[in-house]
């Protein structure tokens, strides 16, 4: 059984799915991490650790906009912003054993948005991935393609992504993800 106090969430802070993951976290005293960048606003900041990356750390995540663009099946500018973006999302990921997310499973099997960006990442990484997909309300696991499912907190360190724009059932789905490894 995991105990909350070895336990840490990691995201980028964001309005919607990610300020829910780190709003249920800190209500079970778990630790949070917020990755983010200079000039970049956060909801979370009340999060126990925000980290401004700079630059060079920024780099460390850096990916050609092609490959993402082939990996995606979309089409990404080479606009700063969002290069900077998937350079943060790198940084959770890459902190989180185990990922969930909360989104919109496309038909081509990647995940709408940005967050589609974390969801490639935790597949490279071989990362446990769970995503609840707001079209269907049902959690999906990746095991080399998408499988109905239920999302189970197993890991000590999580990494979660999501989309801004959270619906109820999502915001539910995240409660029940944390109240069935924490509460009691």
């Amino acid at each position: 059984m995991l105990k909350k106090e070895n336990c840490q969430v990691f995201s980028s802070g964001l309005r919607g799915a990610e300020a829910a993951f780190g709003a249920e976290a800190a209500g079970y005293g778990i630790r949070e991490t917020v990755f983010t960048f200079a000039g970049h606003a956060n909801e979370r900041v009340e999060a126990h650790q925000v980290i401004i990356l700079a630059d060079e750390e920024l780099q460390r995540g850096n990916i050609s906009m092609e490959i993402v663009s082939k990996m995606m099946h979309r089409n990404y500018y080479e606009a700063e912003k969002i290069r900077r973006v998937l350079q943060t999302i790198f940084h959770v990921i890459n902190s989180g054993h185990q990922v969930f997310v909360v989104g919109t499973i496309m038909p081509d099997k990647t995940v709408k948005g940005g967050t589609g960006w974390a969801v490639e990442l935790a597949k490279l990484f071989n990362r446990p991935l769970s995503v609840f997909d707001q079209n269907s309300d049902k959690w999906f696991n990746w095991q080399n393609g998408w499988q109905e499912g239920r999302a189970k907190i197993e890991f000590a360190t999580m990494a979660c992504s999501g989309t801004r724009n959270l619906s109820e059932a999502g915001r539910q789905a995240i409660k029940e993800l944390f109240a069935a490894a924490f509460a009691g």
